[in-house]
């Protein structure tokens, strides 16, 4: 089972958090609100924050921007990742992704299920990696995001996290892209 291991040093991760939407605006952005007070809460730093339309290429070319950021670590945009015409965060995420974290999907679901019943399976919650940074893709309710970060996030973003967490492998990560 999972454990916090209070031997080991809390190492702080830069986070960039992206609203996906196309009539939020700072003033009332209760799911961005949601991830940034949580992300301070548990130690870590707001590396960036934005707000953008459900626009697929202008989404892509940000994370891409944020990839490419040494400032920044992780990145978690909420909203598009529904069903319908407009939401596309799910196809901008895959556009960047060098690999995609599989297990975040069914992870969210599994959770979603706990909570909101058969509706989880109208949530495309998707999660990869580009340029040794993780990227995830969040439905726009503050409670799925409140469930994705307090279920998997806060703990897989911990480094005293057991017996596993993504940031003990932050250093591997871009390890394709060194010279041999």
């Amino acid at each position: 089972m999972s454990r916090i291991d209070d031997t080991a040093e809390f190492l702080p991760v830069r986070i960039a958090v992206l609203t996906v939407s196309d009539t939020r605006t700072q003033a009332d952005d209760k799911s961005g609100d949601t991830l940034a007070q949580r992300i301070d809460d548990a130690g870590h730093q707001i590396a960036a924050r934005m707000i953008l339309p459900d626009d697929r290429d202008a989404i892509a070319a940000q994370l891409r921007v944020w990839c490419n950021d040494p400032n920044i670590d992780v990145v978690i945009s909420t909203g598009g990742t529904g069903l319908t015409g407009r939401d596309v965060s799910v196809e901008a995420h895959r556009d960047v992704y060098e690999k995609e974290i599989d297990a975040f999907g069914t992870v969210f679901t599994i959770v979603s299920m706990q909570k909101i019943g058969t509706s989880a399976v109208q949530s495309r919650a998707t999660g990869g990696v580009a340029n040794g940074t993780y990227l995830f893709a969040l439905p726009g309710s503050p409670g799925a995001c409140k469930d994705a970060w307090d279920e998997i996030l806060v703990k897989q973003l911990d480094y005293r996290h057991r017996p596993c967490n993504f940031v003990e492998i932050f250093p591997r990560l871009a390890e394709h892209q060194r010279r041999k």
